[in-house]
């Protein structure tokens, strides 16, 4: 039984932005009962493996937690998210299970959105000895920024059989779920698509981006986004009319307003 625990780290020594708190809020709303556990410099030690050591000396935070989260769920058992996940519903259905956690997208695994396990769980065991002998950086000094689900797709698919297709699979000691489950916010475009299944959603704070990127990032969204809603609105504009006029006809009117041969 996984324990009712939610671990999460903070790390540099800011304080909480008030996206995180509103995140932390939503925790506490839909797991009541459970302990909320923040690991920081005074209570986890970020340079037990060169990995982390180089990312934290680098200030890079948004990759420092990539092992910690593995190994403080491997020795407490619970929950881990970033501070940027939104909960919109109890952990409480998925306890029952050895270990949980779920596909960002149609072919990668991201433990950042949420996952859970008992103490000892074996995959953990293997993700955290996938980091023996990486380093993050490079040999010209400079970081590599490979994204953690990147780094943990790939030992899942090699040493776990997982198939990188973003479909649920049932793997010895994890369960992984498709993308509504933990992840329904798409990195393309910026649009949540909740389902029923949705447990909780990504907002993506992506830290180690520059201001400048993610500025770029927004504005990619909501250029998409107005895109979305504009076919959106032709696609009901020309059902309507469908239904109205019917298939063949709709066709022939539609070639007389744009001109169509």
């Amino acid at each position: 039984m996984i324990p009712k625990k939610i671990h999460y780290c903070w790390i540099g020594g800011n304080p909480l932005p008030e996206s995180a708190k509103k995140c932390i809020k939503s925790w506490k709303k839909y797991c009541p009962d459970y302990e909320i556990v923040e690991w920081n410099e005074s209570n986890y030690d970020f340079t037990k493996i060169p990995y982390m050591r180089e990312a934290f000396e680098a200030k890079k935070w948004g990759f420092v937690p990539d092992y910690a989260r593995l190994d403080i769920v491997y020795t407490y058992g619970g929950i881990y998210m970033d501070t940027d996940v939104e909960l919109v519903r109890s952990f409480d259905p998925l306890l029952a299970l050895d270990g949980f956690a779920g596909f960002q997208d149609a072919d990668q695994v991201a433990f950042g959105l949420g996952f859970g396990a008992e103490a000892g769980n074996p995959v953990l065991k293997t993700l955290m000895d996938s980091y023996d002998g990486i380093s993050f950086l490079r040999e010209d000094g400079t970081p590599d920024l490979t994204p953690s689900p990147r780094l943990n797709t790939d030992t899942l698919v090699k040493k776990c059989g997982l198939l990188p297709d973003g479909t649920l699979q049932r793997l010895e000691g994890i369960t992984v779920f498709p993308p509504e489950y933990f992840c329904p916010k798409s990195f393309d475009d910026g649009v949540v698509r909740k389902t029923k299944n949705t447990y909780s959603i990504h907002h993506f704070d992506a830290s180690w981006f520059s201001d400048d990127t993610k500025q770029k990032l927004l504005e990619s969204w909501k250029h998409k986004q107005k895109r979305l809603k504009k076919l959106k609105r032709r696609k009901l504009f020309g059902g309507f009319f469908r239904k109205v006029f019917g298939d063949e006809r709709w066709e022939r009117i539609k070639a007389k307003l744009f001109n169509r041969r």
